[in-house]
């Protein structure tokens, strides 16, 4: 343990995920031994996320405005729409740039251990985006990315049963390429490409 304001940051930086108390003390060392404005940048950015990143109103993803960057692109196919866990799981599938659709940010995949339900999820704002178009573009396929692990397999076949009953949809899966326990994040460019050019329908 140590004294005051180091060990107050240790603590903090320990409650991030990923972080132990052996990197965070790494990291709160490295921020002591670094120079006075290069906390000053952190600490403004810090500042920056908290005030001014907001969700996107359409899809979930983080913006800065009301609408993201991809829902506020005419130029997106707005027949197609990636439903994917997390804002950081839209970051690795456009960096494929395979994919020219929308996106839905769940916020999370089902795991009732851990006491998430449907409702605790963007399941409900998903079926509205699809039953009320505003400019009258039919989404004519659900592309379902959730991760290739326990959660993400039962989340996409939750999916598949609200789903299956709207006229002219299709629900397609990403195909194989992904391992199964993985997390797209840490899914490879070439790999996520494959699987986005090889999804499966749903049956």
């Amino acid at each position: 343990m140590y004294e005051g304001p180091i060990q107050d940051l240790i603590d903090e930086l320990a409650k991030q995920p990923g972080l132990g108390p052996k990197g965070a003390q790494r990291i709160a060392f490295a921020m002591l031994a670094g120079e006075k404005k290069e906390i000053d940048r952190l600490v403004a950015a810090l500042i920056q996320v908290r005030d001014n990143v907001t969700f996107c109103a359409e899809c979930g993803n983080v913006s800065a405005n009301n609408l993201c960057r991809i829902c506020s692109d005419s130029r997106r196919d707005a027949t197609k729409i990636c439903v994917v866990e997390e804002p950081k799981d839209v970051h690795a599938i456009e960096r494929t740039k395979e994919f020219h659709g929308r996106y839905h940010v769940l916020g999370g995949a089902l795991d009732p251990l851990s006491g998430i339900g449907p409702d605790q999820l963007r399941i409900r704002e998903l079926l509205r985006r699809l039953a009320a178009t505003d400019d009258g573009t039919e989404v004519t396929e659900i592309i379902v990315a959730t991760d290739p692990n326990t959660e993400g397999e039962a989340t996409a076949t939750y999916l598949l049963r609200m789903l299956k009953d709207f006229p002219g949809l299709s629900v397609t899966r990403l195909a194989s390429g992904l391992p199964m326990g993985g997390d797209l994040e840490f899914a490879d460019e070439l790999t996520l490409s494959r699987a986005l050019s090889g999804r499966r329908i749903l049956a």
